[in-house]
């Protein structure tokens, strides 16, 4: 795979963004939730989910326009993965965002990493179709989260949330056509159930990528791009 120097400054710049939301930005709005009351626990969870729009949204929805292999998005989210999961293991927690319970925000970017380089394989280079069931783990399942927290100030499922999910996850499948919002509503569905230690980060866009692949080869007529 040829990289360009384009690329390799984007995936530096991505990788300071990412670093600045995660060590800067959500520790600077932990402070701010805390001098306004919140408890230690509903400003974790709000932090979260600012890393998954802010990080993992955000950057994902920008990579089609910026490269041409997912080859340094990948190691971009395994260093991710990498950096969120050491402080697991040395039990020196990033508190503002970081729990003892789960590693969540380790899988999420595993998953980040590993279904953008499927999708664009699978589809024969549309980054789309992987950047796809990304943004449904990463904007979808923080709105739902976002919306849960505001409720329940704790983590828990509401179809409340679920419904937030849909709203935002529908609309934007339509970047793949009727599978896309087909895949956006079942896993608006989907993230309201717990399956054991397998947590939704793995689920969403695990089941919406499948969902996709058997679009791609079985009704292909159920694919459209639409963002150009």
């Amino acid at each position: 795979m040829k990289i360009s120097l384009l690329e390799i400054v984007v995936t530096v710049v991505f990788l300071i963004w990412g670093l600045f939301v995660v060590n800067i930005l959500t520790k600077y709005l932990y402070g701010c939730m805390e001098n306004r009351g919140f408890e230690h626990n509903v400003a974790v969870y709000y932090n979260r989910k600012v890393i998954h729009i802010l990080a993992g949204g955000l950057i994902a929805a920008l990579v089609p326009f910026f490269y041409q292999t997912p080859l340094l998005p990948f190691i971009f989210a395994l260093l991710l993965a990498v950096y969120t999961y050491v402080p697991h293991k040395t039990g020196n927690l990033m508190w503002w965002f970081q729990t003892e319970d789960n590693i969540y925000e380790c899988t999420f970017a595993f998953m980040w990493g590993v279904v953008l380089t499927l999708g664009w394989i699978v589809s024969g280079g549309n980054f789309w179709f992987g950047v796809l069931p990304i943004l449904f783990m990463a904007v979808g399942d923080a709105v739902t989260g976002l919306v849960r927290n505001a409720l329940y100030k704790r983590r828990t499922k509401s179809w409340w949330g679920n419904l937030a999910m849909a709203a935002f996850s529908i609309p934007a499948g339509v970047i793949l056509g009727i599978a896309g919002v087909l895949a956006g509503a079942i896993v608006s569905v989907v993230e309201h159930f717990e399956f054991g230690p397998i947590d939704d980060n793995i689920t969403v866009p695990s089941i919406s990528f499948l969902i996709l692949v058997i679009a791609n080869f079985y009704a292909p007529w159920l694919l459209t791009f639409q963002l150009s």
